[in-house]
């Protein structure tokens, strides 16, 4: 059997979540008559302290969703420039929404006070007006950075005083909350809308949510229909998404002491390069480049060795902790891959 660490999306939805789903009270969700959806965006909705939520089919599409009902084409949007809205979601926000990407480079994926205000545009003619910042937290190629509260308040603040809406990916909002130890409204109070995922670490099927104002979800739910993403019975997932929330969150944090155990077994290896302390969530992020490898070879060994990962960078590697994974495994995973550090010293 391997040991499948190349995303917390590989998660099964466990037996209870498959029980719900099997007796799910549905309708149809177009029409807003799917019980199930609509408690699951009540819930999701308090959760976070928003006015409104919308269930939608992935992240990609509530980032994109996002994008398209708080800006208009020819405006600008500024993200950091590994953000997963501009690094992994095949150029949408050029495709969908017609909007200039302003890419800034960040610090553990925090772009820089200085640089955000630099970046604002002013009201010359010749410029594209700035409509939206995104952030993203936990931010996954920094590997899970948390993004602190005060910061989330800075971004907030400046935005506000310049009338800039805000949109928070936090796909893994629940792994930034238990970091930092706050409930996750606290983070989301920071953003005009926010994502985040019932797939990623919560161990759902699938599905995201949206949430924001009432307005502005009303205008995310006919964008959702414009990109297909209306569904009927929706609520037979949406049970799964519901015992996500309600039984799944609190154990994120076993998932953040794997993966510092993974980074700690792993940081005094030959030929490795890894920070432990720097560890903040369920990703763990190493370069490879002084074996004399590049990362698809090393991610090659691994799978050879029954251990999944994903090559992420030319001699960067990227494992990711999740429910399936337990201390059994990280101890056989540290071992394989001082195995593998053996062959190449």
């Amino acid at each position: 059997m391997q040991i499948d660490l190349r995303s917390d999306t590989v998660t099964k939805p466990t037996q209870e979540m498959r029980e719900a789903m099997l007796y799910a009270l549905v309708g149809d969700d177009v029409y807003g008559e799917d019980p199930t959806i609509n408690q699951l965006e009540q819930l999701s909705a308090n959760i976070l302290g928003k006015e409104a939520a919308l269930f939608l089919t992935s992240g990609t599409q509530a980032n994109q969703v996002a994008v398209l009902s708080q800006t208009r084409p020819g405006e600008e949007i500024i993200l950091e420039k590994n953000s997963h809205l501009f690094y992994y979601e095949t150029g949408g926000l050029a495709s969908l929404a017609g909007v200039q990407a302003r890419t800034l480079e960040g610090i553990n994926g925090q772009m820089q006070m200085d640089d955000i205000q630099d970046a604002i545009r002013g009201n010359d003619i010749h410029y594209p007006k700035t409509s939206l910042i995104a952030l993203e937290n936990t931010h996954a190629r920094s590997g899970g950075r948390i993004s602190p509260t005060s910061y989330m308040n800075d971004v907030y603040t400046l935005a506000n005083n310049q009338g800039i809406s805000v949109h928070l990916d936090g796909a893994r909002i629940f792994n930034a909350s238990i970091g930092l130890g706050v409930p996750p409204k606290e983070i989301a109070q920071y953003a005009d809308t926010v994502q985040f995922c019932l797939s990623k670490g919560l161990s759902a099927p699938m599905g995201s949510i949206l949430a924001g104002k009432k307005e502005v979800i009303a205008k995310a739910r006919k964008w959702r229909k414009t990109l297909g993403g209306g569904t009927r019975q929706a609520g037979v997932v949406g049970a799964a998404g519901i015992i996500a929330l309600e039984k799944m969150i609190d154990r994120l944090v076993f998932d953040h002491e794997n993966a510092k155990e993974l980074a700690r077994k792993l940081e005094p290896l030959p030929g490795l390069n890894i920070d432990s302390v720097g560890i903040e969530s369920n990703i763990v992020i190493l370069s490879v480049k002084e074996l004399g490898i590049d990362s698809v070879q090393f991610a090659q060994l691994l799978k050879e060795r029954g251990v999944l990962a994903n090559a992420l960078e030319k001699y960067k590697v990227r494992f990711v902790t999740h429910r399936e994974i337990g201390e059994d495994d990280i101890k056989k995973v540290s071992e394989v891959i001082r195995d593998i550090t053996i062959l190449y010293q």
